[in-house]
């Protein structure tokens, strides 16, 4: 899951959140998890003043984001010397497994 700004949205991403008219969870969605975007619902979403949207995966590369397999490589590093108490261990396993969903199923960057 990436969020994103409104304007590099494009059609055929799909919401991973909800879209909310405040920005608050508290109130009515406008757009429902799942929803694919096309051009005229970023238009309608642009026209209700939404900033940014929720994505599934990570479609948007910014200069110096890093790649899964760099990120997991980051995480080992910092998990080295903890990584041998259960308890860190579970809570490395568990923040593996939340990179992984996040960036989505290639796992890394498009070839450019």
């Amino acid at each position: 899951m990436q969020k994103i700004p409104l304007m590099v949205a494009k059609a055929g991403m799909v919401l991973s959140r909800d879209v909310f008219r405040t920005g608050s969870a508290n109130g009515i969605p406008i757009c429902g998890k799942d929803t694919e975007l096309t051009d005229s619902l970023i238009a309608r979403l642009e026209n209700l003043n939404i900033q940014s949207v929720y994505v599934v995966g990570h479609p948007v590369w910014a200069e110096g984001d890093l790649s899964l397999e760099e990120t997991l490589h980051d995480l080992d590093n910092r998990f080295e010397k903890v990584r041998h108490d259960p308890l860190m261990a579970k809570i490395y396993d568990i923040y593996a497994e939340h990179l992984k969903r996040s960036m989505g199923e290639s796992g890394g960057r498009k070839a450019e």
